[in-house]
């Protein structure tokens, strides 16, 4: 029997894993960059901590959570998302008690039940930062330039940032009274309907034309924000405007979980058409609460290194792999290959990247294994060079050699 991967798995094998590790990696820096930590979390939860937390009319608790029951008989879900599990974390450790903000990041895998297309799939992978504890226009300003700067340092052109304001209790209760009668004139299914009830922002996200239609002349909340709502807004954008960081206002934008408030964002890629969207966040006071918590405010996003990675594809960048190698060493002969396994081992423990060729092969396809590796120099070690301690390094890129001693070749190595 043949195995096969489960469908909708996002997998990435040396060649392709290159570029998938160059973009964590980079977007990894960015995060460390702006003084955010390391939180590494589980990949399931307890099952009501996102129903709770995501919203229970969401689409994503509704139909696309991987769920099951344990051995136990509790209710467990796969993560469709971090920040309800950052949130749980930081209550049951307390570091909401202590210095504020709470700055973290997060990276894995996550699990959705949708259907498999390009740039959607069940297992994805995503970095998240997290900012919590303070309701601060210029915390908002730091993450959505986290993520902005990651993706400049990729390289990438061809991606916008939308904003808006989902804005606060207030604004979002003068909003409600107009969008409830709006809604209640509008042609909807019972389930559409039903949904509404709970959270009428949803119908915003929905992408039905029927729907999209009729919402196109809603009464949009960013016309209800409160003088105080305003003023953060404004403040955001102004910052966002000196940091020279270029943004669309996408007054219709709500994103498609129920804890978003205020500051809402969203990266969208020009050239990956229906699964635009490689990254976005926001605002999210009132979910620390919500969960058990104190009534603290927090900010984050979620960027898809999957979809980033077909961007950069798409834009035709050249992910190099900054920890490649540095040497590859050609061994002809047991007496050489034992030599060559000693000089290998004692360059990586100097902090270099060597790799060797094994088994019996022939020079020719040792040379081709060289040239595989993408190794920066190779070097031959036969029966002369163990007698005389003399070898030759090969510089990969133009073919120039460099005479020297097997004694010198961490001092050359070091000078490039």
């Amino acid at each position: 029997m043949k195995f096969q991967a489960p469908k909708g798995v996002s997998e990435y094998l040396p060649g392709r894993s290159v570029g998938f590790d160059h973009v964590r990696n980079t977007l990894t820096a960015a995060a460390l960059s702006a003084g955010y930590q390391l939180a590494e979390l589980p990949v399931f939860e307890d099952t009501e901590l996102f129903a709770r937390g995501v919203g229970e009319t969401t689409d994503v608790v509704t139909k696309e959570m991987y769920t099951f029951e344990d051995r136990g008989g509790r209710s467990i879900t796969l993560r469709p998302e971090g920040t309800a599990g950052v949130m749980r974390a930081v209550i049951e450790h307390g570091l909401d008690r202590g210095q504020l903000p709470v700055k973290l990041w997060y990276t894995g895998a996550f699990f959705r039940a949708e259907r498999p297309q390009a740039g959607r799939y069940r297992q994805f992978y995503q970095l998240g930062v997290e900012a919590i504890g303070l309701n601060d226009p210029e915390i908002d300003a730091e993450v959505i330039a986290v993520a902005d700067r990651g993706l400049k340092t990729l390289g990438l052109k061809d991606y916008r940032l939308e904003i808006t304001s989902l804005g606060d209790a207030p604004s979002r209760l003068a909003h409600r009274v107009d969008l409830d009668v709006f809604i209640s004139k509008m042609d909807l299914d019972d389930a559409t309907r039903a949904k509404a009830a709970v959270n009428p922002l949803r119908l915003f996200d929905d992408k039905r034309e029927v729907v999209k239609s009729q919402m196109s002349q809603a009464p949009l909340l960013i016309d209800y924000l409160s003088e105080e709502s305003q003023l953060h807004f404004s403040r955001v954008t102004s910052l966002l405007d000196s940091y020279g960081i270029e943004y669309v206002r996408n007054t219709s934008l709500v994103r498609g979980l129920d804890y978003y408030t205020g500051t809402t964002f969203e990266f969208v890629h020009e050239k990956l058409g229906a699964q635009s969207a490689i990254g976005g966040g926001g605002r999210y006071d009132g979910l620390m609460r919500q969960l058990g918590g104190a009534d603290l405010s927090g900010i984050g996003f979620g960027m898809g290194l999957d979809r980033i990675l077909l961007a950069c594809e798409a834009e035709g960048l050249e992910l190099l792999d900054p920890d490649g190698l540095d040497l590859f060493v050609i061994a002809l002969g047991s007496e050489a290959k034992f030599v060559a396994a000693g000089l290998v081992n004692s360059l990586r423990n100097d902090g270099f990247n060597v790799d060797m060729s094994y088994g019996d092969r022939a020079l020719k396809g040792a040379m081709k294994a060289a040239d595989k590796s993408g190794a920066r120099f190779s070097l031959v070690v036969g029966e002369d060079e163990v007698t005389s301690g003399q070898i030759s390094i090969k510089e990969m890129e133009t073919g120039e050699s460099h005479a020297m001693t097997i004694s010198t070749i961490a001092d050359f190595l070091d000078s490039f």
